[in-house]
C-alpha cells in the first residue's frame, strides 16, 4: 500500500501543472497516476495529421518554463508533447510518476481522512486528491444507425489509425469543428475524395503566424527577456480578444467582418458561401482559425455535405438530406464528452454520493477548483475552467497555485467546502454568463450543459478576473475545521 500526501490523476499539462506548484509550496510527498505509458494528455492521444495548437506557442506553455525552440507561431502536436517530457525533466518530477496506472476508482474514507484509490498498479491512499484528468479525454462516438455495418476503417479523430489505408481512399469526415479543419485539407492532399459532412457550420478567422527560423531560435534563446516581452504582449492579445467572443457588440461586430471577409476571399462560389456561413452569433460556438480550410472545400478534392450523417449500410453513407456517398474509410471528428466528465463516475465523497451524482445537473464547483461534499479534492480543467479567448494553460496555473496555496495551510485538516460557498460561486457564474454569447448566440455548444442549460465549461470572464477570483478566496470558502490556520499571507505562486 502506498500512502502520499496529494496523489494526483493524469500526466497533462494539468498534471504537470498541479506536481510543480505543489513542489513549489514545499509539498514534495505525491505521486502522478497516469494511465497511458507517457506524459502528454491531450497532445499524447491526438495524432492526426496536421495537427497543432490555435493558441500561440509562446503563451501555450508553463510561465516558467518558456520555450525558444518552438518552430513557429503555432506550435505541431508533438512538439507540445516533446515540452511537457522536457517539463517533466526539468522539474525532477520522473520518480513521482507512476505511468501505466489508471484510477479504477476512487473514495473517500472519513474515519481515517484519507482517499483511497484502486489503481492499475496497487492500491494507493492520499490525504487529498487532485483530478487532472483533462476535458477533452474521452471521443464522443455519435450514435449512427449501422455504424457497426461500415466496411472500411472507421475511427475517432483522437485515437487515429496510422495503420488505415487511406491514400488514395474515398474519406468521409463527419464534423467540422478545429479537429476537422485541419484534418480536411490534409486528407485532401492524398485522398481520392474527401466527403465532409457540415452539421453545423463554424465562424472561422486567419490563422496566420510565422515560421521560426534558426536565427529566430536562437534570438528567443539569447534574450529571455524578449520572450518574456513577447509572451506579454500575445497576453495582452488574449484577453482583449474576450470581448468579441464574449459578446461585446462592437467587437464581435469587428470581429465577425474579418470572418465573413476570410470567407469570400477565399471562396468564390456564392452556394457555397453560403453553405459555409453560420447563422448563429460570431462567438456563441468556438471560434476556429485557418487559412487551409476554405480553400480544401472549395476545391475538387472535397465535396460538402451540409447535413448530418442519418444512417450507414454498409459502404454506403445516407445523410439526413437524402443524399448517398460511397466511402472507403470514416474519420469522426465528432469532439468529446466535456460535460460529462467520465472520471467522475468513479469518484465517492461523503454520503456514498459520486461526482457524477453530485454533477447531475452539470458540474458545480467553487473557485472551479473544489467540490462540496468531497473533502480533500481538487479538480483542474472541470467547472467553469476553460477559455475561449485564450491559453487554457493560463487557467490551469491559476488553479494550481489555488490548491497549492489552500494545501499548505491545510496543517492536517480536512478541507470540506461550505455548500453554500459552492452555490454562491455557481450562481455568480450564471450570473456574468447570462449576457454572453454562448447564451444567447442561438446556438449548441458544448460550453452549456444539456440538462440545466447552464454554462458549466467556460469561465464568462478574462484570465485577470479569474486570478482575481481566487485571490479574494480566504478559507470561507471551507467549513470551519480546528486544524485549519487561518490565513495570513497573499497567493503563493
Amino acid at each position: 500500500m502506498t500512502h502520499v500526501e496529494v496523489a494526483i490523476v493524469g500526466a497533462g499539462f494539468a498534471g504537470i501543472g498541479m506536481a510543480m506548484s505543489l513542489q513549489r509550496a514545499g509539498i514534495d510527498d505525491l505521486v502522478m497516476l497516469e494511465r497511458a505509458p507517457s506524459v502528454g494528455g491531450t497532445w499524447r492521444d491526438n495524432t492526426y495529421p496536421g495537427i497543432a495548437c490555435d493558441v500561440p506557442s509562446h503563451l501555450y506553455g508553463f510561465a516558467a518554463h518558456p520555450n525558444p525552440s518552438w518552430s513557429g507561431t503555432y506550435a505541431r502536436g508533438d512538439e507540445i508533447r516533446s515540452y511537457l517530457e522536457d517539463v517533466v525533466d526539468a522539474e525532477g518530477l520522473r520518480d513521482r510518476l507512476r505511468l501505466g496506472s489508471a484510477m479504477r476508482g476512487a473514495r473517500w474514507d472519513a474515519a481515517q481522512e484519507v482517499w483511497r484509490l484502486d489503481t492499475t498498479s496497487g492500491p494507493v491512499t492520499a490525504d487529498a486528491l487532485v483530478l487532472a484528468c483533462g476535458r477533452l479525454t474521452e471521443p464522443a462516438i455519435p450514435s449512427l444507425a449501422g455504424l457497426e455495418t461500415f466496411t472500411g476503417p472507421v475511427f475517432h479523430s483522437a485515437r487515429w489509425d496510422h495503420d488505415a489505408p487511406l491514400a488514395g481512399r474515398r474519406i468521409g469526415v463527419v464534423g467540422t469543428g478545429a479537429s476537422a479543419i485541419q484534418i480536411v485539407p490534409e486528407l485532401a492532399r492524398t485522398a481520392a475524395h474527401v466527403t465532409l459532412f457540415q452539421r453545423t457550420p463554424a465562424w472561422i478567422v486567419p490563422r496566420g503566424g510565422d515560421v521560426y527560423s534558426d536565427a529566430d531560435r536562437e534570438d528567443f534563446a539569447a534574450s529571455p527577456q524578449a520572450l518574456e516581452a513577447l509572451r506579454a504582449d500575445l497576453y495582452a492579445e488574449g484577453e482583449a480578444r474576450f470581448a468579441s467572443r464574449s459578446g461585446d457588440s462592437a467587437a464581435a461586430a469587428e470581429a465577425e467582418a474579418v470572418a465573413r471577409a476570410h470567407l469570400a476571399s477565399q471562396v468564390a462560389d456564392p452556394e457555397l458561401r453560403a453553405l459555409l456561413t453560420p447563422g448563429y452569433a460570431f462567438g456563441c460556438k468556438r471560434v476556429l482559425l485557418s487559412d487551409e480550410f476554405y480553400p480544401a472545400v472549395a476545391s475538387d478534392a472535397v465535396t460538402l455535405v451540409p447535413s448530418a450523417v442519418e444512417r450507414i449500410d454498409g459502404s454506403t453513407i445516407v445523410a439526413a438530406d437524402g443524399s448517398r456517398h460511397e466511402l472507403d474509410a470514416l474519420v469522426l471528428a465528432t469532439g468529446f464528452a466535456s460535460t460529462r466528465q467520465p472520471y467522475a463516475e468513479l469518484v465517492v465523497g461523503e454520503d456514498a454520493q459520486t461526482l457524477a451524482e453530485h454533477w447531475s445537473g452539470g458540474m458545480t464547483s467553487f473557485a472551479s477548483t473544489v467540490v462540496a461534499g468531497f473533502p480533500n479534492l481538487f479538480v483542474l480543467n472541470g467547472p467553469n475552467a476553460s477559455l475561449g479567448h485564450s491559453s487554457s494553460v493560463l487557467m490551469i496555473e491559476e488553479q494550481a497555485a489555488y490548491a497549492a496555496r489552500v494545501l499548505r495551510r491545510r496543517s492536517g485538516g480536512v478541507l470540506r467546502v461550505d455548500p453554500a460557498a459552492e452555490q454562491a460561486y455557481t450562481d455568480e457564474i450564471a450570473q456574468a454568463a447570462a449576457s454572453t454569447r454562448w447564451m444567447t448566440g442561438g446556438c449548441r455548444n458544448w460550453y452549456v450543459d444539456e440538462r440545466s442549460g447552464r454554462l458549466t465549461l467556460l469561465w464568462p470572464g478574462t484570465v485577470d478576473a479569474f486570478r482575481a477570483r481566487l485571490d479574494r478566496a480566504d478559507g470561507s470558502e471551507f467549513l470551519p475545521e480546528p486544524a485549519l490556520t487561518p490565513l495570513v499571507e497573499g497567493r503563493t505562486a
